[in-house]
Order: C-alpha cells, then structure tokens, then sequence
C-alpha cells in the first residue's frame, strides 16, 4: 500500500503490486550478518514485484520506499508480545 501510494503521488506508471514472502526458521549461527549468533531465528525472504512500465531509478526508489513501511519497521524491529488471558 505504501509503495502504491507513493508511485501515484508521483505520477509513476505502476500498474499492481505483489508481495509474496517465505519464512522459515534458521540456526542463528548460519546466519553471517545477524547479531544474535546462539539459537533459532526468524527469516523471511521477501519477492516485491513491479508491474508496469517503469523505469530501474522508479523500481530501486520503490523498493527504497517498500523497505520504510511500517510494516517492513514493525517486522525487522525487536518484538515484544505480551498476552493477556481475559
């Protein structure tokens, strides 16, 4: 969504987008630029595609803007979940 409306705040031709993530769960020590380095670790892997004809500035700027999404901030962030039994 954030990336949709930054393209038509510019007027750039961006026909659709589709997000399609993978997650999986990996040993933090196989992992060469995470800082935690004992245990278990979350990855998602994440496909961003463009439709429409855009231009590789236009495409890199959105991928720029897609990774500055609240929710792209919310899931790279520490996480703290606290859960209540009402």
């Amino acid at each position: 969504m954030t990336v949709a409306l930054y393209a038509r705040r510019k007027s750039w031709p961006l026909e659709a987008v589709t997000v399609r993530l993978r997650h999986f769960k990996i040993h933090a020590a196989d992992c060469a630029d995470c800082e935690t380095k004992e245990g278990m670790l979350d990855r998602i892997e994440q496909d961003l595609e463009l439709s429409g004809p855009l231009g590789l500035e236009q495409r890199s700027k959105l991928q720029e803007i897609a990774e500055k999404c609240p929710v792209h901030h919310t899931l790279v962030s520490e996480i703290n979940i606290r859960t209540r039994v009402l």
